[in-house]
């Protein structure tokens, strides 16, 4: 039996589109259901993946109002003096609101020490056979070893090079004349004047004491010498070694900058940080009503979610949580007692039916933070709702997990679809091969036939 490489070539018929025919009436139908149903699954997901991010929004301002820190930070702003500025101040948690004038009487300087006797040059040899130079300042100390043939020179760069140096500058004055050597000390307070001794005479010119006892070469005149600062706090005197006061006020840090003129003074004006604190609760309404507003959209008549009943449920638990009981934070019984309500769409609003956000925070700052990063606090509570939705586990992870599982099944029966409408035009185009070799061969002999018979006598052939 001869084969037919195209469906209709042997029989004349369309047997193509027959075949597509066939095919398409039982893959269309089947290829437009998969499309609704991806599309379905898809506005869904997309639905719960914005509710979800809206929910993670609020989650990320309810870590920050859940840390009390965020609530016991402090402010400081310092009118300086007409002169200039003469302080500058740090403060902690624990600083206490109030105002401090501050005059800085003294600055403290570490020790200057120059060489008495010059040298010609600075190029001069210092010791011909080497030796050690020791350095110390209060209970900081260094030492620094000389080659022999070291010049002035060589003990400056040897000074400012070395590696364990606490805080001693070296350098050169050159006067025109001679050439001294001078050594600053950054070790301030009394008494922390700089030391430099020697393991060889040949280093007493460039040594504040001899290596035999005695004065050496270099000498610190008195108004050289290391100094405390001193500052007064509301006229109360302070002394500290260096010009940084920790706890001269407690739990705050001033650092003297410039010696009052003329005993002026700087104020220090402490408060509790209530701008930082406006801007979480502010946030927190805004991350509050997206996800409101999200709900309400996503549920709306003919969106994804609309009678969702676990949106109706996170819609009805949120203002639930905003009621939620306060305890030891008098007056507040809840929040809306702080400045905060709800207006008749369900968004949270700043309010002034019991007191405002600003007075809450004026007079009752401690108790604000309490509310909300206490124990029992507002943030607390959110955040038991939040995870109870987008944990690991929660009712908005499994939602994405099943619905992103029920687009990988459809993906796998897309497949398989296309798999059996292979298998279906496969089967058609060899049940019509078959009949259209039939009907060649049905032609052929019909051919073959009409001939014999028109060479037989007396035959006519019709002309129909």
């Amino acid at each position: 039996m001869a084969s037919i490489t195209s469906a209709g070539v042997g029989s004349g018929l369309d047997l193509e589109s027959i075949i597509k025919a066939s095919v398409d009436a039982e893959n269309i139908p089947k290829l437009q259901a998969f499309a609704a149903k991806e599309k379905s699954l898809q506005n869904e997901l997309s639905s719960i993946s914005t509710i979800s991010s809206a929910i993670s929004q609020l989650e990320s301002t309810v870590k920050k109002l859940s840390d009390i820190n965020n609530f016991n930070k402090r402010t400081a702003s310092i009118t300086q003096p007409t002169s200039g500025e003469i302080i500058g101040v740090t403060t902690t948690n624990k600083s206490t609101a109030g105002k401090f004038d501050i005059e800085v009487v003294q600055l403290a300087q570490g020790s200057r020490a120059v060489s008495n006797t010059g040298f010609s040059a600075a190029t001069d040899v210092v010791t011909a056979s080497g030796g050690t130079l020791s350095f110390a300042a209060g209970t900081s100390s260094f030492n620094v070893t000389l080659a022999a043939g070291a010049t002035l020179e060589d003990v400056r760069n040897a000074i400012n090079d070395e590696n364990s140096n606490f805080g001693v500058v070296a350098n050169i004055i050159n006067t025109g004349t001679e050439s001294k050597l001078v050594l600053s000390s950054n070790k301030s307070g009394v008494g922390n004047d700089l030391v430099v001794t020697n393991d060889t005479a040949e280093l007493d010119a460039v040594s504040t004491a001899a290596n035999g006892g005695g004065a050496g070469g270099l000498s610190i005149a008195a108004t050289d010498q290391a100094t405390n600062a001193i500052i007064k706090v509301d006229g109360i005197s302070v002394t500290n070694d260096s010009n940084t006061f920790t706890n001269a006020v407690q739990d705050m840090t001033i650092t003297a900058k410039k010696v009052s003129e003329n005993n002026e003074t700087a104020r220090i004006n402490v408060d509790y940080d209530k701008a930082s604190v406006t801007t979480l609760i502010d946030e927190f309404i805004t991350n509050y009503n997206n996800l409101i507003g999200n709900i309400g959209f996503q549920t709306r008549i003919g969106n994804p979610l609309n009678g969702d009943a676990s949106m109706r449920a996170l819609e009805n638990q949120l203002p639930s949580m905003l009621s939620t009981k306060l305890t030891g934070v008098e007056p507040f019984g809840t929040i809306f007692d702080m400045g905060l309500g709800i207006d008749k769409k369900g968004y949270l609003e700043k309010s002034t039916l019991v007191r405002s956000v600003n007075d809450s925070l004026d007079k009752y700052f401690d108790q604000v933070g309490k509310a909300f990063a206490g124990d029992n606090g507002i943030a607390k509570a959110f955040q038991g709702l939040i995870d109870n939705y987008i944990d690991s586990k929660g009712i908005i992870k499994e939602r994405e997990s099943s619905l992103n599982l029920q687009l990988g099944d459809l993906e796998d029966d897309v497949l398989d679809h296309e798999y059996r409408m292979g298998q279906l035009e496969q089967r058609l185009r060899k049940q019509y091969s078959s009949l259209d070799v039939l009907l060649a061969e049905m032609k052929s002999t019909q051919s073959y036939l009409s001939a014999q018979l028109a060479s037989l006598p007396g035959f006519t052939k019709s002309n129909k």
